[in-house]
């Protein structure tokens, strides 16, 4: 299949991102939804401005019942300019008072619900699902090479749980740290004005509050992308474990995968104690911070008050629950530097993907194909996954419309890495591929694949119906359309056979069909497309006599009038082919038809032979022994049955 062995991990670096670049990236994200974070913010200052008010009406309350039992004391200073009637009473005043506060209550609680659902609907509504679609469509893009160095359980987590933490940065960190600016300063403020002096005492230890953020702010950061590696290295253990199912328990192997799990997971639970551990001295030592500062409203707030320098209810009391408030915003400063470093650490991964250059697309200006003839030059092809490292070497041939071109060579020969420049899925490092005449860099990309089916050693299968499955490549394809590529497939009668025919939905990979059925749909979802370039990557290695007689069947109908490449071992498909491609080592070494290779020598007729000596009887079998026949006469290696050509 065109899967790429040959790639190693390191094949692609990682960008490095500066912590300033990161941030401006991420306020880019977050201006992106500006008008909802404009209205999040309005709704906290809202909050903010019902919670001081709620304090100011508090303290009158004290000050009013204060004056109430001595007259001596300071007359209460009412809120908003706001006077009671001459005829109120006391209790009055108070009731009026309490009421306000009730109905300030209420009015922050609608808010806060507001606020909650509003931030709500800006990340998980807009801005995780649009960063998603913007990965996923960036996925699309990229070429096979990305996928070649990044496992699938990386990427999955970059999809799911690195979007999530992302947008920590806008709720958890540009809002929430607006916020705390905003209500840090209006608290500064107002307890400037209401005793400057013991403003300054109590906030004397803030000081130490942002060392200690700071410092831990630069510890935990390492923490967070080595718990982000060991995640993905769990997840993808997991995967492993369930698509290789049958072979853990074929091997009775479940005791080693446990133990594997186990460990795995203990990693990840170890280094998740570790941020836990720096979290859990963090929290506190902001904590006794803050609650250092309570110590000094009350003895030198208390020295105030007997001096009668501040009052007790608008003065000693709202302060203290400004103060309490402040130290509350403070302390929130640790659950903002913990999202400031999760953030940071998932926006790398995401940023990787989305910045990672898309190796082969569409030129400006391209020529968009309607219909190719199929004729194929490949012009002294080089291509290596590494620059240091060739795969394949000056690659010469051409293949003519119509026509079929076998392609052998033992594992390892580059064949897999020839078909892949056919769809350009790579781009050679030197030299050029030629269609009908264009290079294939000329051409636009997908109108040009359009005109290439592909059928897989290990064809993938959606969890879908297998009308749908076959009509992958064209959804707009007529019930007729679907079922005549199947018949071409030999794939029609067994489909007949499933419980709802061609509606019948398929489980995951097409895990409930035969190997050799889902071979079948493959064959049918290549030629639904009536591809003028048809590549089969060993499209009968996993099928038994009988379905393979009816795909090379199949195959000399499907093939007729098209230029098709086939990679197989079995000679029975290959002998069949116009032309064979024998490649060793990334070289082209042969070229001819399967009659003539088997009289020259070479890889392929050492292959020939092999496969020869399977199949017939053994030398020392008694009929064997009374004819006397040698078992690779190349007589026999030359009977072929080439197959049919239109064009």
């Amino acid at each position: 299949m065109l899967k790429m062995s040959e790639v190693t991990p390191n094949t692609q670096s990682e960008h490095r991102y500066s912590t300033g670049e990161l941030v401006r990236r991420l306020l880019v994200l977050a201006w992106r939804f500006r008008s909802d974070c404009l209205l999040s913010m309005l709704l906290s200052l809202a909050l903010l401005l019902l919670g001081l008010f709620g304090l100011q009406l508090l303290g009158v309350v004290i000050d009013v019942i204060r004056h109430a039992l001595d007259p001596v004391q300071r007359t209460p200073i009412y809120p908003l300019g706001w006077l009671p009637p001459r005829a109120w009473t006391p209790l009055r005043i108070v009731t009026a008072l309490s009421g306000a506060i009730v109905l300030q209550a209420l009015l922050r609680a609608w808010l806060t619900y507001e606020y909650n659902m509003v931030t709500a609907r800006l990340t998980q509504g807009k801005i995780v699902p649009s960063l998603r679609d913007r990965l996923y469509a960036r996925l699309q893009l990229l070429s096979f090479r990305f996928f070649d160095v990044h496992g699938s359980s990386s990427i999955f987590n970059r999809v799911t749980g690195d979007v999530q933490n992302t947008r920590l940065f806008v709720d958890g960190v540009v809002l929430q740290g607006l916020n705390m600016v905003l209500t840090l300063g209006a608290y500064f403020i107002f307890m400037w004005r209401i005793q400057p002096s013991l403003t300054v005492a109590c906030l004397s230890v803030t000081i130490g509050l942002w060392w200690v953020t700071q410092y831990y702010s630069g510890r935990l950061q390492p923490g967070y992308l080595r718990n982000r590696e060991l995640f993905d290295k769990l997840v993808e253990l997991f995967t492993q474990s369930v698509r290789g199912m049958q072979t853990v328990k074929g091997f009775a192997a479940e005791p080693h995968q446990i133990r594997a799990f186990e460990e795995a997971n203990r990693q990840v639970s170890s280094q998740q104690q570790r941020i836990f551990l720096d979290l859990s001295i963090f929290t506190p030592a902001t904590q006794l911070l803050a609650q250092l500062s309570l110590v000094i409203l009350f003895a030198y707030g208390g020295w105030l008050y007997v001096q009668g320098r501040i009052a007790l209810g608008s003065g000693l009391v709202v302060f203290a629950g400004l103060l309490q408030q402040f130290n509350g915003q403070a302390a929130n400063i640790t659950t903002i530097a913990n999202s400031v470093q999760q953030s940071f650490t998932a926006a790398r991964r995401v940023f990787e993907v989305l910045d990672t250059p898309t190796e082969v697309q569409t030129r400006p200006g391209a020529f968009v194909p309607a219909q190719l003839s199929g004729r194929v030059e490949f012009e002294k092809v080089c291509f290596g996954y590494h620059p240091d490292v060739p795969v394949l070497q000056n690659i010469s041939f051409t293949a003519l419309p119509g026509q079929v071109l076998g392609v052998f060579g033992i594992t390892g020969a580059g064949k897999s890495s020839l078909l892949s420049l056919i769809p350009r899925f790579y781009d050679p490092q030197s030299g050029r591929i030629l269609v009908d005449g264009r290079d294939l860099r000329d051409l636009d990309l997908d109108g040009y694949r359009r005109n290439v089916g592909i059928v897989y050693q290990e064809s993938f299968l959606f969890s879908n119906t297998v009308a749908a499955n076959i009509a992958f490549g064209n959804p707009h394809a007529s019930q007729a359309q679907i079922e005549q590529a199947a018949r071409l497939a030999s794939a029609h009668a067994f489909i007949l056979d499933l419980p709802e025919g061609y509606e019948t939905v398929l489980g995951e990979s097409g895990v409930d069909l035969s190997g050799g059925q889902r071979q079948r749909l493959a064959l049918a979802r290549a030629l639904l497309l009536q591809p003028p370039i048809l590549i089969l990557d060993d499209p009968t290695a996993s099928v038994d006599p009988k379905t393979e007689h009816e795909i090379v069947s199949a195959l000399r109908q499907a093939m007729a009038g098209r230029t098709a490449f086939v990679v197989a071992n079995r000679l029975s498909l290959l002998r069949r082919a116009d032309v064979i491609l024998v490649l060793a080592n990334g070289r082209l070494l042969q070229t001819g038809a399967h009659d003539e290779l088997v009289l020259e020598a070479g890889p392929y007729r050492d292959a020939a032979r092999l496969q020869l000596m399977d199949i017939e009887p053994s030398g020392d079998s008694p009929s064997a022994a009374k004819e006397g026949q040698s078992t690779t006469q190349p007589a026999e290696l030359g009977r072929s049955q080439p197959l049919q050509r239109v064009g």
